[in-house]
């Protein structure tokens, strides 16, 4: 299975010495250097690339049984920020209205945000891995949201970011945060309102979604990177990881965009690639220069740029254009007019196969894309031959998929979690549901699955009773 190309994300599951939780409970300062700890440090894992490689993983489960279900913990609120681990500890957040924790599942065009103007009061959790207990909770901030969100949104939409050591929250307009471990607060930054929703209808608030990443330069230190596409002023900035002060500031000329910065190994060192409608690109990661940029795509952009075979996998889908780009890591300047004769910077791309809100995820040289009405669309990575287009169902699919065991996991709204074996013939092995609605991509570690559903965090593992 090919691993990420880029070494400042691989590293957070290399660390020597890390903080390794000894055992359920236990203090995150209490250590065991002799080995890395299990770890999905970000949104979808290192680099974004939603993979596992570390034995088998479930088939098959029955949540009304239990059989396969190791834990279930109920969180209050709405959050689809997805399971982030590190060590024995699980961390994620929510946001708890005090009028409304409604979500509105389904393919639908309503535009309109929900008008609940109530305090709401954002928590940090962290739950035991093996047991699913609660260790610890921190309320973070507590007032009337500076912005409204959409029916199928929430106000802790972005995953947390960890180096093992500090952990980064980002809630948009109510601020960026880090906390170690044991829910320490380190320092808060105060970034503005961040108004992202629908650029055509300024009214239409949805909520901000990018996720931080961590990034650590041999110069400057560790940064936390925030994209924020807003309706106003978008930027992409960089801030130490140390005590939250800026670094560098890029101004972006785009519109509200929804998904997460990736870190990649370009032709003269690390750099950033971001999604776009207006402005589609990449950025020096050090100095947020820019290095190259792409218009005239989706315009509601939300999945994240992944990284493999030193390509640069983007896809949009709204308002028109589907596209999926294989843009090459030492692209540079305007790639637009190129797009008519890939080549140089861009390897190929797809017109009409592109995802709306999952991110894509490469798996064993395959590229997989899973539309937004849960059609898996599969393409050779390297070449973009395009081995089948399959329906799974009729439902939505917001959450990202993740691969694991020769298995591609595929949540949807309706609470089902398809099974599909992976490989250049369509092969569902199994439909699971989860009784609830999944909007957040799940978590794999030490061959289990941590899935977050509108209601709860549960464990699912192989050959559990």
């Amino acid at each position: 299975m090919p691993q990420p190309s880029f070494n400042s994300l691989r590293a957070f599951l290399t660390l020597a010495c890390v903080l390794l939780i000894s055992h359920p409970g236990a203090s995150a300062q209490e250590q065991d250097s002799s080995e890395a700890p299990a770890a999905w440090p970000m949104f979808r894992g290192a680099g974004a690339a939603g993979t596992y490689d570390g034995g088998p993983t479930a088939t098959t489960w029955d949540i009304e049984t239990g059989a396969g279900i190791e834990w279930s913990t109920e969180i209050p609120g709405l959050g689809h920020s997805s399971p982030v681990v590190w060590g024995d500890r699980i961390f994620f957040t929510t946001a708890i209205s005090a009028d409304d924790n409604s979500l509105l599942p389904g393919l639908y065009g309503d535009i309109a945000p929900v008008d609940d103007e109530s305090i709401h009061e954002w928590r940090l959790y962290c739950l035991d891995r093996h047991t699913g207990q609660v260790l610890w909770q921190h309320s973070i901030v507590s007032r009337v949201p500076r912005t409204l969100r959409h029916t199928k949104s929430t106000h802790a939409n972005p995953s947390v970011a960890t180096d093992g050591e500090t952990l980064v929250a980002m809630f948009g307009s109510e601020g960026l945060y880090a906390y170690d471990l044991d829910g320490n607060e380190q320092w808060q930054r105060d970034l503005g309102v961040l108004d992202q929703g629908f650029f055509a209808v300024p009214e239409a608030q949805w909520g901000y979604s990018s996720s931080p990443i961590l990034f650590e330069d041999s110069v400057l230190g560790q940064m936390v990177i925030v994209q924020a596409d807003i309706q106003d002023g978008s930027f992409l900035a960089a801030y130490s990881l140390a005590d939250g002060e800026e670094v560098w500031k890029t101004n972006r000329a785009d519109v509200p965009t929804f998904g997460t910065p990736a870190i990649y190994e370009g032709s003269n060192g690390p750099a950033i690639a971001v999604n776009g409608y207006r402005h589609m690109g990449g950025y020096d990661a050090r100095t947020g220069a820019e290095l190259w940029r792409m218009e005239g795509t989706g315009d509601i952009p939300t999945p994240t740029p992944i990284i493999a075979n030193d390509l640069i996998y983007i896809t949009n889908a709204h308002g028109g254009p589907a596209p999926v780009y294989a843009i090459r890591t030492s692209a540079t300047g305007d790639l637009t007019e190129e797009l008519a004769n890939p080549g140089e910077n861009i390897a190929w791309f797809s017109e009409n196969d592109g995802a709306y809100m999952a991110t894509p995820l490469v798996y064993d040289g395959l590229l997989y894309v899973v539309r937004h009405n849960s059609i898996l669309v599969v393409f050779d990575a390297v070449t973009g031959e395009r081995h089948y287009r399959e329906r799974l169902g009729g439902g939505a699919t917001t959450a990202s998929p993740v691969a694991a065991d020769v298995k591609l996991y595929i949540p949807t709204e309706d609470g089902e979690i398809f099974v599909v074996k992976t490989g250049r013939e369509f092969e569902l092995l199994a439909t699971n549901s989860v009784a609830e609605p999944v909007f957040a991509s799940p978590a794999i570690v030490e061959g289990k699955l941590v899935v977050r559903t509108s209601q709860r965090v549960l464990s699912i593992a192989e050959g559990k009773p």
